[in-house]
């Protein structure tokens, strides 16, 4: 290689930094710093085309129009109402049981819908002002709806685990679906004890138990969404289908539940259903075809080898190096969107904590939250947005109000972290 290696690193970070901080879009960001590298390094643009269309040139990733066209017919079809009240019957009695509620419908929303922000936007129109009228307050309402829409990121399905599998080098998606149960359901557990302290220190009201008659017909009702899960990921580890497959079926389940059982998705819904699927698929696209290439000349100028190299110089205790892997992405997680890191991240990063030990799926699992947590922080935070615009509430509130969850969330992370067992336990028994 004639170049100066450190000089075609600097052009290319430079750039790429530089086009973020002006908010140039981070796809063209991506082809801009990509191609002034290769100019540089004399390398043909057509190696550049050649890289992003061979980065969505895979038959994983039909997974993802599948998932997101699901996740908006469920949001069309009346699904997140059911899902409240069934949450509602299963913790609505405790003392500030609506932030149980808001917490627990999250849980089942974003292992249905896979969207984090799908889930503020759905479920937040709901609980924000419900919450309200119970006597809770707004900055506290609209904390709880956005911190508790991070577990929809863990617990599959998610399109975001597509991408970080075909990042990582194809892992199983049936193996990252089944470790994401635990760090998700850990996560909703931990944020519920603190807004359990929380309520009893401000004396938030707690609900009625739901009469038994009625708990049964809700809990009929939502079975029909909660069994989506299932078959995407029931379907998936018993090998009957891929994970293409298993979100193409549950996409037509979706359908078929929202029209015909709840009869709240009406043909005329359907075009802007399909128009906002196309509208995000285009971006996910084009951001794993610039990636693509972003991440071939960082794989060309070593870039992931120097990185592993200086992590290592800096300490070779394990706990040290983690830890500074999360600050690293905690910090990127506040300035950039969560699929553009998980596509960049992943073959810088991976390197580094394999050679601790670290499993791909562990990993994974762990990136997922951290660039979770940052959805919910300022200053690009599309779930803190989501949540302040649904509340009408400003984003300096409802970032105080948030404060504790931040806490919340990072002690979950660290759990998550450093004991593998909760992330491996049930993939290692399903699929092993």
């Amino acid at each position: 290689m004639n170049v100066n290696i450190e000089a075609a690193i600097a052009i290319l970070m430079i750039s790429f930094f530089v086009l973020v901080i002006i908010r140039l879009p981070v796809t063209f960001a991506l082809i801009i710093s990509t191609a002034l590298t290769m100019l540089y390094c004399k390398i043909p643009l057509m190696t550049m085309v050649q890289q992003m269309s061979k980065a969505v040139n895979s038959f994983s990733l039909l997974a993802i129009p599948f998932f997101i066209l699901m996740g908006e017919i469920m949001g069309a079809g009346g699904i997140s109402s059911r899902l409240l009240e069934f949450a509602n019957v299963c913790v609505g009695h405790l003392r500030g049981g609506l932030a149980h509620v808001n917490i627990l419908a999250s849980m089942f929303f974003g292992g249905i819908s896979g969207s984090a922000v799908a889930d503020v936007s759905s479920l937040g129109t709901l609980e924000i002002p419900m919450m309200e009228k119970a006597g809770y307050d707004r900055p506290f309402a609209t904390a709880v709806t956005v911190s508790s829409a991070c577990q929809g990121l863990i617990i599959p399905p998610s399109h975001n685990m597509v991408l970080y599998s075909m990042a990582a080098g194809g892992i199983s998606v049936g193996r990252l679906f089944w470790a994401g149960y635990a760090p998700g359901i850990l996560l909703g557990v931990c944020l519920m004890i603190l807004c359990w302290f929380m309520s009893i220190k401000r004396n938030y009201p707690k609900g009625e138990r739901v009469p038994l008659r009625h708990a049964v017909k809700v809990t009929r009702e939502a079975f029909f969404a909660i069994f989506a899960m299932v078959i995407i990921v029931g379907g998936v580890s018993c090998g009957l289908f891929t994970a293409t497959e298993s979100a193409a079926i549950a996409c037509i389940y979706s359908f078929l539940v929202s029209m015909f059982i709840y009869k709240e998705l009406k043909m005329r819904h359907m075009p802007k259903v399909l128009s906002n699927t196309v509208k995000t698929l285009a971006m996910v696209y084009s951001l794993i075809a610039a990636a693509g290439a972003f991440s071939w000349i960082l794989a060309y100028l070593r870039i992931p080898a120097r990185v592993t190299d200086l992590l290592l110089g800096i300490s070779d205790n394990r706990f040290v190096v983690l830890i500074l892997i999360n600050l690293i992405l905690l910090f990127l997680g506040c300035i950039m969107d969560m699929a553009p890191l998980v596509l960049i991240m992943t073959p810088i990063l991976l390197p580094v904590v394999q050679k601790f030990g670290m499993t791909p799926i562990q990993f994974g699992i762990v990136l997922m939250l951290n660039l979770g947590i940052g959805l919910c922080t300022p200053p690009v935070g599309s779930c803190l947005f989501a949540g302040c615009a649904i509340g009408k509430i400003s984003i300096e509130e409802t970032t105080k109000a948030l404060l504790p969850m931040y806490v919340v969330m990072v002690v979950a992370l660290l759990l998550i972290t450093f004991i593998p067992a909760i992330t491996m336990t049930l993939p290692n028994i399903v699929m092993p």
